[in-house]
């Protein structure tokens, strides 16, 4: 069901924050679902539940632009990307049954518990690559885990995007990351999983939530911008020295958000 809800001087933070998370999104690989469900709930005080349709509808432009603007500049692994997008349906069905059935506080604090998890998985996964870096002869046995991790990887982003309305960013980069690809192709590949995910959580919620229009307008008024100009800023942007460091920081940032979610 599709609501239309008075404007709130707070609402005007909207199109900026937007911009912002557009721009970081899509250089940083993630639909800014992540960063949208604790900005409504925690900032603007929207229902939890309205938070996560309306958090999913507004990812999508995001998602659409940064994808098709990679894809363009050759950073998307087509083939990795179906991988997590076939399983990442399938989950985003069972994620939205998930949802129903949770209550607003255990659902933020479920949110929470899962940003601190992947973050931490993020951080030894990265830990471990550059440790496996002087250990070649281990490569056959690790590509045999990775290809075990892709679809595991692709079903948990689903299950996130149908259960917090967040696109399942960060299990998704976990799973890129894990399998060696350079970070301008985790990024647009990210970007291209999450929007077949996103596209498919919209629609298993589309009948469960209400998806708050003034909050999507004023949200997107702002992220499509920073949609376009996030994969320019890349392509500028040598990253080889600093894969490692942005990953650390990403995991980071996921941590404390996870922390707020299971505290407020």
């Amino acid at each position: 069901m599709i609501i239309t809800s008075s404007i709130e001087p707070i609402y005007y933070i909207l199109p900026l924050t937007g911009l912002i998370v557009g721009l970081f999104g899509t250089i940083l690989g993630g639909g800014g679902g992540f960063f949208f469900l604790p900005l409504l709930t925690l900032v603007i005080g929207a229902p939890v539940q309205t938070a996560v349709i309306t958090s999913l509808v507004a990812t999508l432009p995001i998602c659409a632009v940064g994808a098709a603007m990679h894809y363009r500049r050759g950073n998307v692994d087509i083939r990795t990307g179906s991988i997590f997008a076939f399983t990442g349906i399938i989950g985003a069905f069972a994620g939205a049954a998930i949802a129903n059935v949770l209550t607003p506080e255990l659902l933020k604090t479920v949110f929470g518990i899962y940003a601190v998890a992947i973050a931490l998985t993020m951080i030894l996964n990265t830990t471990r690559h550059k440790i496996h870096k002087t250990t070649p002869l281990k490569k056959k046995h690790k590509r045999t885990i990775y290809n075990f991790k892709k679809p595991a990887f692709g079903f948990l982003a689903g299950i996130i995007t149908g259960t917090f309305g967040t696109s399942g960013t960060a299990p998704v980069l976990a799973g890129l990351f894990s399998s060696n690809l350079p970070l301008k192709t985790v990024i647009g590949t990210s970007l291209f999983v999450l929007l077949a995910n996103t596209s498919f959580g919209v629609g298993a919620h589309l009948l469960l939530g209400q998806i708050d229009l003034t909050l999507v307008v004023l949200l997107t008024s702002g992220s499509a911008p920073g949609a376009l100009l996030g994969p320019t800023i890349l392509s500028k942007v040598k990253t080889d020295n600093s894969e490692s460091s942005i990953k650390y920081v990403y995991a980071a940032i996921m941590v404390i958000i996870g922390i707020l979610m299971i505290v407020k």
